[in-house]
């Protein structure tokens, strides 16, 4: 009896899903093996919220394969030796892998290739698969004479030409051999570790969330998606982040539905690959300026706790903040509007943020949160790096009414229009009743700062 193995990484699903398809036309029987790398829990990437909805997500996973016939394999310690463990228990002839993009997912394919060509009267291949975890692979396309792109919109050009593969369905059936021994299944943390409302995760609620979204949501995708209080976003990001959907099966059916809306949202998963092929050319990216404006980071620690615990007097900013820590989760303009705020009102490290959302966000892509992080403090790919958000231009504008404001800042709930954006314009008695901090810097004085540190 022929064996392959399919290492799930950052692709727990069953549809759409090339390398287990691909394992399962090797071999008679498949094993579906995942990993708790001790290299990423080492890395401190394994938060709480993650781990949570990682937990949801192979329960999940474990259900779609035991449908078919099959069950996941659990095992716990180095990821390589974990894979070569299980093939060697088996015999199995070949492993199978959805590739990745950051320096770590480079480097554990290498010590794979090199750890299964070692092994001793048994012969067993490695194969990466491409276009799984991204629409179109890192490298797939590139300018004349350089690895990647730099900037967003020629990227899109050429991406939007590219022909996507056909999406796969989920396997009917599938034989796992009966004796190999598994870890349980990771239980989530305790609640009290976790934000309140963190989303459920997992296939099943994936692909339901996504039907709901074509039928309801996506159309008004492109005139609604940056008003914040009308929460008009689509929100799949951590069910993207975690591989429980296809971004080629999304691209596709979007691109079937049709409409501005749904141009939008494939624009939307565009940027997610640039970010990708970005960080796969540039591994270094990840916590080193991608641009260097040979910064010299303010480290005031008191505005930087004011920033992560929403309490820097700027409405806006503080909404936002106080969302990512009751959901794990926070709007896309948020993130922009307290980035800009962090490293160029307050000119602080964008490492500091990125390092707070990944503490965080239950979609911590380290790809597109290091990246964003990168254009918004302007040491990325943004053409225009010094710009500054003005967060009260910024409320007014995606807030007009106030109502995301006073969701998630209860203490400006009862502040009318004309004042919850600008609580500091109250009449002094009125404002002193206020149980809500005065602005922890002076937006103006701030901008000549930083415009004068850019030079």
């Amino acid at each position: 009896m022929s064996v392959a193995v399919v290492l799930f990484t950052s692709d727990l699903r069953v549809h759409d899903h090339p390398a287990l398809r691909a394992a399962q036309r090797a071999g008679d029987s498949v094993v579906p093996l995942f990993v708790r790398d001790r290299g990423i829990e080492d890395a401190g990437f394994t938060a709480p919220n993650r781990l949570a909805f990682l937990a949801d997500c192979l329960g999940s996973l474990d259900e779609q394969l035991r449908s078919c016939g099959g069950r996941l394999i659990v095992r716990h310690g180095d990821v390589v030796d974990e894979v070569v463990k299980v093939a060697t228990e088996t015999g199995a002839r070949q492993v199978h892998l959805s590739g990745g993009v950051s320096g770590y997912a480079h480097r554990r394919e290498e010590r794979l290739r090199e750890a299964l060509d070692g092994l001793t009267g048994q012969v067993c291949t490695l194969h990466v698969h491409d276009a799984v975890i991204t629409t179109i692979a890192p490298g797939q396309v590139t300018p004349t004479g350089r690895d990647h792109f730099a900037v967003f919109t020629p990227y899109l050009r050429r991406w939007e030409k590219e022909t996507l593969r056909t999406p796969e369905g989920a396997p009917r059936t599938l034989r796992v051999p009966a004796d190999l021994a598994s870890d349980p299944l990771p239980e989530r943390p305790a609640a009290k570790h976790l934000s309140p409302a963190l989303a459920p995760g997992g296939e099943t609620e994936a692909r339901r969330r996504f039907a709901a979204w074509l039928d309801n949501g996506i159309d008004d995708y492109d005139t609604g998606h940056d008003d914040l209080a009308a929460d008009a976003t689509s929100r799949l990001s951590p069910y993207i982040h975690f591989g429980c959907l296809s971004p080629v099966e999304l691209v596709r059916r979007a691109r079937e539905r049709g409409g501005a809306g749904a141009e939008a949202f494939v624009r939307q998963l565009a940027w997610r690959d640039f970010h990708h092929q970005v960080i796969a050319a540039r591994p270094t990216a990840a916590h080193a300026d991608y641009r260097s404006k040979n910064d010299r980071w303010r480290s005031d620690e008191r505005e930087i706790a004011a920033w992560r615990e929403g309490r820097t007097g700027y409405p806006m900013v503080d909404a936002a903040m106080r969302q990512l820590a009751h959901e794990g989760w926070m709007h896309n303009r948020g993130r922009l509007i307290v980035g800009s705020f962090l490293t160029k009102t307050l000119y602080a490290d964008w490492r500091i943020g990125a390092r707070h959302f990944l503490s965080l966000l239950v979609d911590g892509d380290l790809a597109n949160n290091q990246m964003n992080w990168q254009w918004m403090a302007g040491t990325g790919t943004d053409t225009r790096p010094n710009r500054v958000l003005n967060p009260v231009v910024q409320g007014k504008r995606l807030d007009p009414q106030g109502d995301y404001v006073r969701r998630w800042v209860p203490e400006l709930a009862d502040l009318a229009k004309r004042y919850v954006h600008e609580p500091w314009e109250l009449p002094e008695g009125e404002r002193a009743k206020l149980d809500y901090p005065d602005p922890i810097v002076d937006l103006s004085e701030a901008r000549s700062r930083f415009e004068a540190a850019r030079g």
